[in-house]
């Protein structure tokens, strides 16, 4: 690995997926080899007897090599509730997600490990999606949802990931709501109040061009 990222989000639903296959586009497109994870997830499908997510399915198609679902979603949960209830039977133990990223590391340039909900999702009974990303000692990418409210939860969740002591490498605009008045404004209002920088503005889309949002994107 030359280098990782973890990607979080100000919410559940912010566009932490979308951002996360376009930042693999966007470094494919820069020559690089690139695999990801999706440690933990709820709400996941079964598939042939095995629970598996969208999402994680999403990150495994578009890894430079093949990878095992495991490997890259360790933790699915069926129930579409928050994992630190979804999981109350098999709780998530951040020692074994840092042994499969280790696991990870060689096989490709760049690492991405896209978190669940927002900052503080609660993934156990002590811990949380920031002690997630801590563990793994990875720069975090800001995934930013354009929508009303938005100003204020970019502020605290940029402030949140300070607070960690963990560098925040720059945050994404995801507009997310068609309807959104301003939200020129609102980016631009963001843009100023965080330190870290702006990587990209993804536009509204009904349906994914990750190809076209990766041109987007400059890191």
């Amino acid at each position: 690995m030359q280098q990782g990222y973890f990607i979080t989000g100000t919410d559940t639903n912010a566009g932490k997926t979308w951002a996360t296959i376009a930042l693999m586009r966007y470094f494919k497109k820069q020559g690089k080899t690139v695999a990801g994870m999706k440690p933990v997830a709820s709400g996941c499908l079964l598939d042939n007897g095995t629970l598996k997510n969208a999402d994680a399915l999403l990150i495994q198609a578009n890894a430079s090599l093949d990878i095992a679902y495991d490997l890259i979603n360790p933790y699915a949960y069926e129930a579409p509730i928050s994992p630190h209830l979804a999981g109350l039977d098999k709780p998530v133990n951040l020692d074994l997600v840092k042994a499969g990223f280790d696991r990870l590391k060689p096989l490709a340039d760049i690492i991405l490990v896209e978190g669940a909900g927002g900052w503080y999702a609660p993934l156990n009974a002590r811990e949380d999606i920031s002690d997630l990303a801590q563990r793994l000692a990875l720069p975090v990418i800001l995934v930013v949802a354009i929508k009303l409210g938005c100003i204020n939860h970019a502020k605290l969740t940029h402030e949140a990931i300070g607070l960690k002591g963990i560098d925040c490498a720059g945050w994404i605009a995801v507009c997310s709501d068609p309807g959104m008045l301003n939200y020129e404004d609102n980016i631009d209002t963001i843009k100023n109040a965080l330190s870290a920088p702006l990587l990209g503005i993804l536009p509204y889309q009904e349906i994914a061009d990750f190809d076209g949002l990766a041109e987007q994107l400059q890191l």
